[in-house]
């Protein structure tokens, strides 16, 4: 019978090519970690891998047994954790992927009232970026992530808790700061500097904003918002930051003007996302209800 402690080897050889590394990972020995996999493919009757002294490499019908492996864990962790829903929140480890464009706006704010309200909470923080994270809930490598909508969660909850809207981000020393808008025009008419591809707030900017992809490009390489803002600073153009992050980026600057732009809000929509079957909603629910209040502070 195939067990889960050989489904777990496999799936760690899979993840790193490497039977030494997986051993690691696993914190047994390289001989031990080749045996268990041996007999695995001795009991299914056919290789899961290839091997040779430099790789290793996954066949073509292994992708599928370790597909339907990973499932079968998920399967697993979310029965273990069914005994959870009578438990109190936060009272399990936790771990919680978060957007860049996020993370670090939002986290000296909750984190102040996670150890107030939850000193016992044990969590773990990723940061990445959307389309990695939500690889991640679905594959049960993490329970929850941090991210903003409009992002495409087949499969998933959204669970929405806040709004927010972009602000332009110019020197002052550029004119027109006397106005407390930004028209579409003046920012098409701008050298608009904007994160790398694959940062979903690049796509929620020229969504909102309906500016075209050509001419929105930089050559920059920007892949933070504090690096947008020192490009600014540097003269090379001017951005847009979500309003999260006006107070850290922003406001102790004097040579630095924010313009709330001229579209309709909200400009992004910022939700966990979860498993349907997730068993520790209670959790969830609590992260989501310190996370508005920390936003909704003095200090937002």
């Amino acid at each position: 019978m195939i067990t889960l402690r050989q489904i777990t080897y496999a799936l760690a050889a899979e993840k790193t090519l490497h039977f030494k590394n997986a051993a690691e990972a696993c914190n047994i020995s390289q001989s031990a970690l080749s045996t268990s996999l041996n007999e695995m493919e001795k009991q299914l009757g056919f290789k899961i891998f290839e091997r040779d002294n430099k790789k290793v490499l996954v066949t073509p019908i292994g992708r599928e047994v370790l597909q339907r492996s990973r499932d079968i864990l998920l399967q697993v962790k979310e029965l273990e954790l069914l005994a959870d829903n009578t438990k109190t929140a936060l009272s399990y480890p936790i771990t919680i992927g978060i957007i860049p464009t996020i993370a670090p706006f939002l986290l000296p704010k909750i984190f102040p009232l996670l150890n107030q309200s939850y000193p016992q909470a044990q969590i773990t923080v990723i940061e990445d970026q959307s389309s990695v994270l939500i690889d991640r809930v679905k594959k049960g490598d993490i329970d929850s992530a941090i991210l903003a909508l409009p992002f495409p969660c087949d499969g998933l909850l959204e669970m929405e808790f806040w709004q927010e809207d972009f602000y332009w981000i110019a020197l002052k020393e550029e004119g027109n700061t006397e106005k407390k808008v930004a028209s579409k025009d003046e920012l098409k008419q701008s050298k608009l500097l904007l994160l790398n591809d694959g940062h979903c707030l690049r796509d929620n900017i020229l969504e909102v904003c309906k500016l075209p992809i050509k001419g929105s490009e930089n050559t920059f390489g920007a892949a933070s918002l504090n690096t947008l803002i020192q490009m600014v600073l540097g003269k090379l153009g001017t951005t847009l930051i979500p309003e999260m992050a006006l107070a850290p980026l922003i406001a102790q600057n004097p040579l630095l003007s924010a313009r709330h732009i001229d579209e309709p809000s909200p400009h992004r929509r910022i939700a966990f996302v979860t498993r349907p079957n997730y068993t520790r909603m209670a959790t969830i629910e609590a992260l989501m209800k310190l996370c508005k209040t920390a936003l909704q502070g003095p200090n937002k």
